[in-house]
């Protein structure tokens, strides 16, 4: 039996702010536990909803020197779908009414006690992993802490590392000065070849530079993430870490995303029967937005956090012409003010035929995804995205722009041979956007069999975690040996 750690910020069922947490919940679930043992460690923060936190049981507390001074760490476990995970508690840092605060110097310092906490534990939970998996920035300092501190330490000797990159913009970045005296770590580690870049601390590069293996979620932006364009200043360490980087696509929940068992959608369909049935969701999703009812219109849905990342400035740009088309456009999603407000406005402006939900609600998105005839995603970059493969499980056809993720997920639809399960466009260009949302409504308006094949296609994808799970298997026995 291999031991295998997570350890991340988040993780579904407990806590979740974006995709990081369904990766955390769900992939655990889905490794061979005939021969892994795979277990997760993440924060017990105050904001988790009551019916989470009365899942969990004390086990044990100590100290810890951190940060100058002697720290409490308490330790919970809970078992859920067969996996264990351990809970580091302190009032101090995990008490706030979400689990990210947005004070970047606070934010560094809790995870920074949050990753030695996680490895002060092991021994007292009597669990050695051969592996830790570690998630993002926020676990960035685990595998330093390895090299470093608990390195002489019998224990620890030989446990691997592997990190895996959600998002690279998000890097964990402050003062040399503040953060040595944080994590206690000596000048030795301050340097370019290691924690340094551009004259600050960057907690994600140190676990770049020190974990054992790297991964990110696409094929496609593991090539990306080696460009200046989409590097995010690191591209040069993961160019000369590219022997040891993969990329392994995300899955998301067959369970929890199927349209034939979901019971937040009024009419349940599969494969089979959404000829009869997709369309009765599209009828009561028109109702329930105040949209003129009419089975024809070709309805576009939108989820998303409402970001530059997410290529919104494309739809603005075009959004006045699109709306001159038989079309209907719904949103659903928070974020920038600048993009709230914008498509308030098109609400406004095209009311019947444009609805915009600034705000987010799980029930309303599986709607959405039953609903609509297509899906649009025209980001900038997108390490995986999730929205496209549940968009797919619903034969709901994605209209994406060819980056990261949604390249290696959706088949661009080709007439000629009838094959794809959804539309694509290469350059972030607005009007190369409407061109192939164009084309989209051509073949829905003109060619209804192919269509109709096209949703068979998209149902038929997997990107279950099943697949994912085995990749990563086969990493984690490569890297044990």
């Amino acid at each position: 039996m291999k031991n295998i750690l997570y350890i991340a910020s988040e993780g579904v069922p407990f806590i979740k702010t974006g995709g990081l947490a369904d990766v955390v919940g769900s992939l655990p679930k889905c490794i061979d536990s005939r021969y892994f043992d795979v277990r997760v460690i993440i924060p017990k923060y105050g904001c988790m909803k009551q019916n989470m936190k009365d899942l969990l049981q004390y086990k044990f507390n100590f100290y810890m020197d951190f940060n100058w001074k002697s720290e409490y760490v308490g330790i919970f476990e809970a078992v859920v779908d067969g996996v264990t995970y351990y809970f580091i508690d302190s009032e101090y840092y995990f008490s706030g009414p979400s689990p990210y605060c947005g004070d970047p110097l606070f934010e560094i310092e809790k995870y920074s006690y949050f990753s030695k906490a996680a490895l002060s534990a092991l021994p007292q939970i009597g669990f050695r992993p051969d592996i830790i998996h570690c998630h993002d920035w926020q676990t960035g300092l685990v595998p330093v802490y390895l090299k470093e501190r608990f390195a002489d330490n019998d224990f620890y000797r030989g446990i691997k590392t592997v990190m895996t990159i959600h998002n690279l913009k998000f890097q964990g970045i402050w003062g040399i000065d503040d953060v040595r005296d944080i994590t206690g770590l000596s000048d030795y580690y301050f340097t370019a070849d290691k924690l340094e870049l551009y004259d600050n601390a960057n907690l994600l590069k140190g676990g770049l530079v020190y974990a054992d293996a790297i991964t990110t979620v696409s094929d496609t932006y593991a090539k990306e993430i080696r460009t200046e364009f989409y590097g995010e200043r690191l591209d040069g360490l993961l160019n000369a870490r590219q022997n040891d980087l993969r990329g392994i696509v995300n899955g998301i929940d067959y369970d929890v995303y199927n349209p034939a068992t979901d019971s937040e959608i009024k009419h349940p369909y599969d494969a089979i029967t959404f000829r009869k049935e997709k369309i009765k969701n599209k009828r009561a999703l028109q109702k329930e937005l105040g949209l003129e009812q009419n089975d024809k219109k070709f309805m576009i849905g939108l989820i998303s956090r409402l970001t530059d990342q997410k290529g919104l400035d494309l739809i603005a740009y075009v959004m006045d012409e699109l709306c001159q088309d038989d079309i209907q456009f719904v949103v659903l999603g928070t974020g920038e003010e600048k993009y709230e407000n914008m498509f308030r406005h098109f609400d406004w402006k095209y009311h019947g035929k444009v609805s915009a939900n600034i705000y987010y609600s799980e029930g309303l998105s599986h709607r959405i995804y039953a609903g609509c005839d297509a899906f649009l995603m025209p980001s900038l970059f997108e390490p995986c995205g999730l929205s496209q493969l549940m968009s797919l499980r619903y034969g709901t056809i994605p209209i994406v722009r060819e980056t990261g993720g949604l390249k290696d997920t959706v088949e661009p639809y080709n007439e000629y041979e009838s094959k794809g399960t959804g539309f694509s466009f290469t350059n972030y260009n607005a009007h190369e956007m409407l061109g192939t949302i164009r084309y989209a409504e051509h073949v829905y308006y003109n060619k209804k069999r192919e269509w109709n094949k096209l949703i068979d296609r998209a149902m038929a994808a997997d990107f279950s975690w099943n697949a994912s799970a085995l990749k990563y298997q086969e990493m984690y026995d490569w890297l044990i040996g």
